[in-house]
């Protein structure tokens, strides 16, 4: 993998040439990766936030692998893009995502949770090469990507910011409020990607308190939106590469509403009742493994 540039990265406010299949299989096979991490990372804990890292995998891969300028050996490179993961907890997955990318040793994912690790349970940027924040409490992750988007354009950078948000943090008023100043501020190189897996700590998100009609919303506050299957990487290429033909730095901010399944690709996961911070027997990793493994090469051969 290239170190200075994603392989296939479409310079700013230019498209890729289309999800072709090459570029499905590739982001397709980054994302089996990136699973296979969580799974692993998982088990050294017995437990976690791995039902989300499972369904957004297809998310991370899509970034990390085609549309995100960065270096690995050099993560404070002045000129890269920016990633911000808003959900602290989802760090699990984003730690196999820069496994992935060549930023984090993969033989390091082993340390995941343990004392003096640099992959603590939630994201740190004081700890983890590649993490820009901190994560904990929801909802701060787009203001801060809204002032680091307008102090770039101040800059004279060309450098995107991406935020990485879910959809239990669209309850939060402090979302809305970013939503709303990154439209004032015509911020065309921002764009968010929530993560709509309809499901939080507390429940349901239509019983915890209802988003809907979330397009509609998005679309009232100013921003370029698009609503994609978060698991269909063909359909994720697309939405970025649309998002890419809107960036500049002024112009409209840019949402991709990606609806996921917590546990994806593990169907012993995907049908778990209680999957926002799940408990998984020891007995039953490996079962995970296999299946995942199985349900890639049969899509893979097909």
């Amino acid at each position: 993998m290239p170190t200075e540039t994603i392989q296939g990265a479409a310079p700013q406010g230019q498209t890729q040439a289309g999800a072709t299949p090459e570029r499905v299989d590739r982001i397709s096979a980054a994302a089996y990766r990136i699973r296979h991490h969580a799974l692993n990372m998982g088990e050294v804990q017995g437990q976690g936030y791995v039902g989300q890292a499972l369904g957004a995998a297809d998310m991370l891969a899509t970034v990390y692998g085609d549309q995100l300028r960065f270096k690995a050996e050099d993560p404070h490179w002045e000129a890269r893009d920016r990633f911000l993961l808003s959900t602290g907890h989802y760090a699990i997955g984003h730690y196999a995502a820069l496994a992935e990318a060549g930023i984090v040793p993969v033989q390091e994912l082993e340390t995941y949770g343990s004392d003096d690790s640099r992959l603590p349970m939630s994201g740190m940027s004081t700890y983890t090469p590649g993490m820009e924040i901190s994560g904990g409490s929801l909802g701060h992750g787009l203001t801060i990507a809204v002032g680091m988007a307008l102090g770039l354009r101040f800059q004279g950078s060309s450098a995107r910011v991406f935020n990485f948000l879910s959809d239990g943090e669209l309850d939060e008023g402090s979302t809305w409020e970013a939503a709303m100043g990154a439209h004032h501020h015509q911020l065309g190189n921002l764009t968010a990607m929530v993560d709509i897996n309809a499901l939080q700590a507390d429940g349901k998100t239509d019983t915890v308190l209802r988003t809907e009609p979330v397009t509609e919303k998005w679309e009232a506050f100013g921003w370029y939106t698009q609503r994609v299957d978060g698991n269909d990487v063909g359909a994720l290429l697309a939405a970025f590469d649309n998002a890419a033909a809107q960036s500049a730095a002024v112009g409209r901010p840019s949402v991709i509403l990606c609806d996921t399944k917590v546990g994806r690709g593990v169907p012993l996961l995907e049908e778990r009742e209680k999957a926002h911070f799940m408990r998984i027997e020891e007995h039953e990793w490996q079962v995970c493994r296999e299946q995942l493994t199985a349900g890639y090469e049969g899509k893979a051969s097909a």
